[in-house]
């Protein structure tokens, strides 16, 4: 190994340029830039195939920016950095140039991440003090890649879907095709898996608008994972913000994977499909005060991440995983922003759905909607423009604002979530509560100005019960987590059907196989943008496991072998059913107000099981389990791209939660002439036998059971 101190390499080193920060090829040679406040030198690592290190100081700064350019090295080059500084962990600086570093800005990853000693900064045994472990972490840790960003994007077209049309397929990359048997074996588990026509086709038959993906930015699995043998599967362990995750790429990790990648997107926009990323911008994979020094801890611990005010050797974590990066500080902020920049510019995406998106908010203490963050993305002429999404929680005391993100934002509606489980799991909840969730949420969003479409509707996501697990276990079974079952949502508001467990009896699976085509009916008929997990369709379990974030295995991945047909049979009709009635995806909150030249109908009514609209008394009512929503197809108040006024069959949903039949009123005139069913979740597929009109008047709904009936008039 060469070293800057025998002088080998330092003459091949130009100054080069402080921006942009990352490694960039101009066709002749590379340009190096690294952002460390209180460094006091920085070797530039470079490595042959073979492992062998050369390491060259960078004798420039600008900025507080490290630069250099080195010419003739190009695309392919492995890299890292190693950051001279005090090792002084009370004063929270944690420099130690015998760590090798990660460039935060490289576009590709190359390696995997070995458990060892030398992987934390100061002796592991013994436990931290204020000496600085001397052992070299090279041999075990991942590198860069310099990167050629060019790619053939003629003829790539963004759906540009408008939010109210939205539907969102929340989807692991692996997952997805691990176990396909229609994607090549080289391909599953892969960007390449998830473009190849069988998958593609299974998301255009679901009528899905966009997919979600869980992190795919370069990530690695916590220490106390890989001790247990388990490893991160889904991936909010983030390493590196620019990378696309080299182990789904089935083109290897020189830089393929970001070809790859690009090749993903490019084929499910021609599909017609969104490409949302799922993004970790509140911590990083270097944990807390006994984490690895893998990247910026080592670069500038305190430039980067939030240090607690009376023990600088400790973190604020509020968001559970050790750390908590510092958004108040414009390196932090410049590297969040040029990293959503790249990945819409560069890589073509169409949004993102941060995580924790309340830690991005915080300015000391509080959740501060108007934090620079905020002010930075709504400013910002490329990211203002695609979706953006909040999980709008953190685990900080005063993180949990549902409603409270500022216009652009959309949200993640966790009060959704938890009113549908309560309805179908047999709780009492007020009839208020269930009408706002079923019609947009106005009393969460409308205030500033938002519309219906900025509720995130879910009943499930990656993170808890598979939809067949939440009416098959009462308790959760996370035991293979190595955890005794202790991680994971005790409080899951769910209900077994009277059974725990599988079951053999056919009427307890009947009840359950029900009981998810409710919540996939209530999701897919409520306004606000639905959103559905991956495997959900198909009656996927994990065996009761609610926290399956480090099984990648088939406890996890998507199992095509059993698939249930009517299930999703049932979901495809009622998500072409949502897609082609704009009633069901309303633009603008109803009003509830009369429309003209109707006789009296509303945009939207409630009625009470004998027929009469809901009361007052009706409207808090905690008991009443049985409502019909009444949407007229002639009040929708937006018009189309033309100017033209949006009119639309009218639907009454009837819904009734209890667990015996009841029998209800149907409106007649001049709410309606009749009905006709269009779907009812009595029946596997949701095609209810002939006859399917009905007149008005009295009419038994079966116990647990939601029907949607279209309206019909006399001319």
């Amino acid at each position: 190994m060469r070293t800057p101190e025998d002088g080998a390499d330092d003459a091949e080193v130009w100054p080069g340029s402080p921006a942009p920060l990352g490694a960039h090829w101009d066709g002749t040679g590379t340009n190096f830039a690294l952002w460390s406040a209180g460094a006091a030198a920085v070797d530039l690592c470079l490595f042959d195939p073979d492992g062998t290190e050369h390491r060259h100081r960078l004798q420039e700064t600008t900025h507080q920016v490290w630069h250099g350019r080195l010419p003739g090295v190009g695309p392919g080059q492995r890299y890292g950095y190693r950051v001279h500084g005090p090792y002084d962990p009370a004063s929270g600086a944690r420099w130690n140039p015998a760590k090798l570093l990660l460039d935060p800005y490289t576009r590709a990853v190359d390696g995997d991440l070995e458990l060892h000693p030398a992987l934390f900064g100061f002796p592991f045994e013994t436990g931290e003090s204020g000496t600085a472990d001397p052992r070299d972490s090279a041999p075990y840790v991942p590198r860069g890649v310099v990167v050629h960003d060019s790619f053939p994007w003629d003829g790539d077209r963004r759906p540009g879907t408008a939010w109210s049309d939205t539907v969102i397929y929340e989807v692991h990359v692996k997952g997805a095709t691990e176990r396909h048997p229609d994607v090549p074996p080289a391909l599953r588990g892969t960007y390449a898996g998830l473009a190849h026509p069988s998958f593609v086709e299974h998301l255009r038959s679901l009528g899905v608008t966009a997919v979600e993906l869980l992190p795919v930015h370069h990530f690695v699995s916590e220490p106390h994972l890989l001790r247990r043998g388990l490893t991160n599967y889904w991936g909010y362990n983030t390493l590196g913000y620019f990378a696309p995750h080299a182990a789904y790429s089935s083109a290897g990790s020189g830089g393929a994977q970001v070809t790859e990648f690009k090749a993903m997107v490019k084929a499910l926009h021609a599909a017609g499909i969104e490409v949302i990323l799922d993004v970790v911008y509140n911590h990083t994979a270097e944990g807390d005060h006994t984490g690895p020094t893998l990247s910026l801890k080592g670069i500038d611990n305190g430039g980067y991440y939030r240090l607690a005010g009376d023990n600088p050797a400790r973190y604020t974590d509020y968001t559970g995983c050790g750390n908590t990066l510092d958004v108040r500080r414009p390196a932090v902020l410049a590297l969040l922003m040029d990293s959503l920049r790249y990945w819409v510019t560069e890589m073509h995406v169409d949004g993102f759905r941060f995580d924790l998106a309340s830690a991005l908010a915080r300015s000391f203490h509080d959740v501060d909607r108007l934090s620079a963050f905020f002010d930075v993305v709504h400013q910002d002429p490329v990211v203002s423009r695609v979706k953006l999404i909040a999980e709008p929680w953190d685990v900080g005391e005063g993180g949990y604002q549902v409603g409270n993100f500022p216009p652009l934002w959309t949200e993640w509606n966790g009060k959704y979530r938890d009113t549908v489980r309560d309805v179908w799991s047999g709780a009492h909840v007020g009839v208020r509560d269930l009408a706002y969730r079923l019609t947009g949420s106005s009393d969460l969003y409308r205030s500033d100005g938002r519309r219906p479409f900025a509720s995130v509707n879910f009943v499930t996501a990656h993170d808890g019960f598979t939809l067949a697990d939440l009416v098959t276990y009462q308790r959760k079974r996370n035991e293979a987590n190595g955890e005794d079952n202790r991680d994971g949502e005790s409080h899951n508001r769910n209900w077994n059907g009277g059974v725990e467990g599988p079951t053999d009896d056919p009427a307890v699976q009947a009840l359950r196989a029900r009981q998810v085509r409710n919540h996939l009916t209530t999701l897919l008929l409520s306004t606000g943008v639905p959103m559905l997990t991956a495997g959900d369709e198909l009656g996927r379990t994990q065996g009761g496991n609610n926290n399956a974030y480090c099984q990648d295995n088939e406890v996890s991945w998507l199992d095509w072998d059993a698939v249930d047909a009517d299930l999703l049979a049932f979901v495809g009709r009622l998500v072409r059913l949502r897609r082609s009635s704009p009633v069901l995806r309303q633009e603008a909150f109803f009003e509830g107000h009369e429309i003209p030249g109707t006789g009296g109908t509303r945009d939207l009514a409630w009625f009470a099981p004998d027929g009469g609209q809901l009361t007052t008394a009706d409207w808090f009512d905690t008991r009443l389990q049985t409502i019909g929503m009444y949407l007229d197809g002639r009040g929708i108040r937006h018009r189309d791209e033309r100017g033209r006024r949006v009119v639309d069959d009218s639907y009454l949903v009837q819904l009734h939660a209890g667990p015996e039949p009841v029998t209800v009123e149907l409106p007649g005139p001049p709410w309606a002439d009749g009905y006709e069913f269009a779907v009812s979740t009595e029946y596997p597929t949701g095609v209810p036998p002939r006859p399917a009109v009905v007149a008005p008047g009295p009419i038994e709904v079966p116990a647990r059971t939601v029907w949607l009936l279209r309206v019909l008039r006399r001319p």
